[in-house]
């Protein structure tokens, strides 16, 4: 990959490249940003560029024959490591190198939901285990084939378990010669302090909204006011971009799940509330996640709508529609609650609580928080 296909991110290019030309390029390296940054493409992309064997002035060249097997990931010389759903068959990444050179090479930008879907285990749970740990410590004490350096990229960085990260601690310290170990990682809260002293920050912004646009144009064939109107919806996300090229049935399902579930909750209406917790208990956890994220942007929509400018309000129609009733439900008094509440239960949600205790607690939660309203309207 080159930083020629990268969305936007022009500052960061500029840095890495000039690391490189520098010759200031650090032993371990922490790039954090969401997925639909491009984080993962910069990784490939800046360990294409350390590797190229004719680097151009504010790239790699593309085609020598170190970038043409980067650009296949089958570099000899390039490792990657990446959450997996353990089994029997399924120890450690390398036992689905093939699909996850599949999956990257027809979308760079993807995240952990459109991997896990990629290899069919979307109701496990992502992990780097301990014995993919063990894995990576053997392919980092093999001599170098072709390259100068061994490049380690290790793809949502968080997902390691304690064991495994605490293996890692000693290389990422002291590394042998030539190894560069390249982090991916979108949640930092949840990666351990002792890796994260180990490495140098790159931050990855959000893609800028013009940058977006002329993806979506380039890209995909849109018109102008089309790209322009996802760009906005998406806030920087090409993943999340992507998905708003068409309205899918998850995106209606999640609307109308949120409406149906928010009227039940300010009703009580828990004949209404058991119908919409069987139909959540039967997604698959990241389903589930990503539903609360949707309430969440949701909740944020509102507060927009009810203290801010009405032109940086980022829905479709119809959930305009909704949000013109439903946005004096949530306020000043409530709107933090709200936030701190769907936050707890995606986080309970990765820790496999029972999705139908949770969903009916945050029920009963939200029928108080919503008639706070009411409440104070009376007095």
């Amino acid at each position: 990959m080159q930083f020629k296909e990268i969305i936007g991110q022009n500052d960061v290019k500029h840095r890495l490249i000039q690391s490189v030309k520098e010759n200031r390029v650090s032993h371990a390296q922490l790039f954090l940003g969401n997925t639909g940054s491009g984080s993962l493409a910069l990784a490939i992309a800046y360990a294409q560029y350390i590797c190229c064997e004719t680097k151009q002035e504010q790239d790699s060249c593309g085609i020598c024959k170190s970038c043409l097997k980067y650009q296949k990931f089958i570099h000899p010389d390039l490792h990657f490591s990446y959450p997996v759903a353990l089994s029997k068959e399924i120890r450690t990444s390398t036992d689905v190198l093939s699909d996850w050179r599949e999956a990257v090479l027809a979308d760079p930008y993807l995240n952990i939901n459109n991997w896990f879907d990629f290899i069919e285990a979307e109701n496990k749970q992502p992990v780097i285990g301990t014995e993919e740990s063990a894995e990576i410590l053997r392919k980092l004490t093999l001599t170098t084939y072709e390259s100068e350096y061994k490049v380690m990229i290790i793809w949502m960085a968080e997902k390691m378990n304690a064991a495994a990260a605490n293996k890692l601690l000693k290389i990422l310290e002291e590394p042998p010669d030539k190894t560069l170990f390249m982090l991916v990682c979108e949640n930092e809260d949840q990666l351990l302090r002792t890796i994260i002293s180990r490495t140098q920050l790159v931050k990855i912004k959000k893609i800028d909204e013009h940058s977006l646009e002329q993806a979506l144009i380039t890209k995909h064939g849109l018109n102008s006011d089309d790209a322009r109107n996802i760009s906005q919806l998406a806030d920087g996300d090409y993943g999340v971009a992507k998905n708003l090229l068409t309205e899918n049935e998850s995106a209606e399902w999640n609307l109308t799940t949120f409406q149906n579930w928010m009227r039940a909750c300010l009703k009580f209406d828990m004949q209404k509330i058991n119908s919409l917790l069987t139909g959540f208990s039967d997604l698959g956890r990241e389903q589930q996640k990503n539903f609360f994220a949707y309430c969440l942007h949701m909740v944020r929509e509102c507060v927009m709508v009810n203290y801010a400018d009405p032109s940086i309000v980022h829905t479709t129609a119809k959930e305009t529609d909704f949000l013109k009733k439903f946005s004096p439900f949530i306020n000043a008094d409530n709107c933090m609650q709200f936030t701190e509440e769907l936050n707890k239960a995606s986080m309970h949600i990765e820790r496999n609580a029972n999705p139908k205790i949770l969903f009916l607690d945050l029920s009963f939660k939200f029928n108080e928080l919503l008639n706070i309203k009411v409440l104070n309207q009376v007095k």
